[in-house]
């Protein structure tokens, strides 16, 4: 799967998303990337941060769409975009307002 393609979208990639990509092919060393892909982003200008972001909520609208393909690929995209999205924005930009769900179909 061509995780870069969906974090860079029709846009340019960032060198953030190579981090992201890497905790996407080895899941067990996540834990471990988690750090540098938040001291990488805080590098970031506000462009760019956008940018970031929306990359995660496209992996995320991705693994929502194609879960019943391999659910247990996209239960790590997901879980990868949102965690990374969490701890660099606070909150997800897909969340419900007030339960924190996500609002679909």
């Amino acid at each position: 799967m061509d995780y870069s393609r969906i974090l860079a979208g029709r846009g340019e990639g960032l060198p953030v998303f190579a981090r992201v990509v890497e905790a996407l092919e080895e899941f067990e060393e996540f834990p471990f990337l988690l750090e540098p892909i938040y001291r990488e982003a805080s590098e970031l200008g506000d462009d760019d941060l956008d940018r970031l972001r929306f990359g995660l909520v496209r992996l995320q609208v991705y693994a929502d769409i194609h879960r019943y393909e391999d659910m247990e690929t996209a239960q790590r995209m997901k879980y990868v975009a949102a965690t990374i999205e969490r701890v660099l924005f606070g909150k997800l930009l897909l969340e419900g307002e007030e339960d924190g769900k996500q609002q679909c179909c």
